[in-house]
């Protein structure tokens, strides 16, 4: 099974590549390809590559910027892009606070949050999870206290993703304090540079910081940052986690995997025969193709129901658990097929033995302890399976 393209898509694949093979840095593909980590100024290089080219903020009407791409162009775009090891556009301003700006924001928010988003101005994170309310958000502790023209925030963020980068935080406060939980939250932006906020780094389990806790104390916002009405942040909460529950599947990413992992397996020898005619291997290796297969057609019918409805229905959450089942499947593989050669080892004792390890498969212990979190972030897949009960199956 494969999806059938027509002949403008074909045409628009083949734009798409000549793009990647001309403009593409090769310093930061190698990175990508190597597993190395990216720097801050590495993806600002590639958005601004994308942006001046049209092509960065590809879900977006062209009456803010966007490329306005159809469902199929999307998913022809991030499948070429990562064959050909450019780095994931970072979503948190791109995929998740433009759509709510558009959605949910004023005119002079749409004018003013928009622009910068697209040319770089502003790098924004998320301030969503805390130490008490995960998968459970609705308990979210962080308040926000009316004071004359601001709100006055005191609590803690934590797992912020690459925080450390970003100037600019969207966060989900508490704004009443009394009745049902999800009727008193909402939604506020903040300069990170504000006094009274500190961000710290978190070292996750395979060595690497890419994300952060937050702390608020007495900070001072001015009511103008809150999005859409107050307390009803749990709307505009729910509206953002179906862009970011899409985008954590990485169907791109995983066909590259697969790919990458399939070559691999034609190499590698085991008692002297090739991985791949290994029937065990084989056998886990077909398994993960069709879901693949199965899951790029999900993701076309998620995109194509986006683009009529505005916004992806309660069935992203089950792209989101079949990506990230699929994408976890392939990391476990990987460092199977690489045996004892698995042992996650830093770069410079990589030199001299390419043989033993390929630069492109050196990652993959890492990666692999890395991607143990993407079942449970975005909202962990168990509480997918309940959205997708009550929603879709109405039980």
């Amino acid at each position: 099974m494969d999806i059938s393209y027509s002949d403008a898509d074909l045409a628009f694949r083949d734009e798409v590549r000549t793009f990647l093979a001309e403009k593409l840095p090769r310093d930061i593909a190698d990175k990508v390809r190597t597993g190395k980590t990216l720097t801050k100024e590495d993806y600002e290089r590639w958005h601004a590559v994308l942006n001046e080219r049209g092509w960065l903020a590809m879900n977006w009407p062209k009456e803010y910027g966007g490329a306005d791409w159809t469902p199929v162009q999307r998913h022809i775009f991030e499948e070429e892009a990562a064959r050909a090891s450019a780095p994931r556009i970072v979503a948190f301003g791109l995929h998740m606070l433009g759509p709510v700006v558009m959605k949910f924001g004023s005119e002079e928010q749409k004018r003013e949050i928009l622009p910068r988003i697209l040319d770089g101005t502003d790098w924004w994170c998320q301030g969503y999870s805390e130490p008490g309310a995960g998968s459970d958000l609705a308990s979210l502790k962080t308040r926000a206290e009316r004071d004359g023209d601001h709100y006055v925030v005191n609590g803690q963020k934590t797992w912020t993703t690459l925080g450390q980068h970003a100037d600019k935080i969207f966060c989900l406060v508490r704004t009443k304090f009394d009745g049902k939980p999800q009727e008193g939250i909402s939604f506020l932006l903040m300069d990170l540079d504000t006094p009274g906020i500190e961000m710290r780094p978190i070292r996750l389990i395979e060595g690497g910081v890419e994300v952060n806790e937050v702390f608020f104390t007495d900070v001072r916002v001015p009511v103008s940052n809150l999005v859409g009405e107050e307390n009803m942040g749990w709307t505009i909460a729910k509206f953002l986690l179906t862009h970011e529950r899409t985008n954590i599947a990485g169907v791109g990413f995983s066909v590259q995997a697969f790919e990458q992992l399939k070559g691999f397996a034609k190499e590698q020898r085991r008692g002297g025969k090739r991985l791949i005619d290994n029937p065990l291997f084989a056998a886990r290796l077909s398994e993960i193709e069709i879901d693949l297969e199965a899951m790029k057609i999900t993701n076309l019918r998620m995109l194509s129901d986006a683009q009529k409805n505005g916004s992806p229905g309660p069935e992203s959450s089950m792209l989101k658990i079949k990506g990230t089942v699929i994408r976890q499947a392939l990391n476990d593989l990987s460092r199977r097929a690489l045996g004892p050669a698995a042992a996650p080892f830093p770069s410079e004792d990589l030199e001299g033995n390419e043989a033993l390890v390929p630069p492109e498969q050196a990652h993959q212990a890492a990666r692999y302890f890395n991607n143990r979190k993407i079942s449970i972030f975005g909202g962990s897949n168990e509480i997918q399976r309940n959205i997708l009960t009550k929603a879709v199956l109405g039980l």
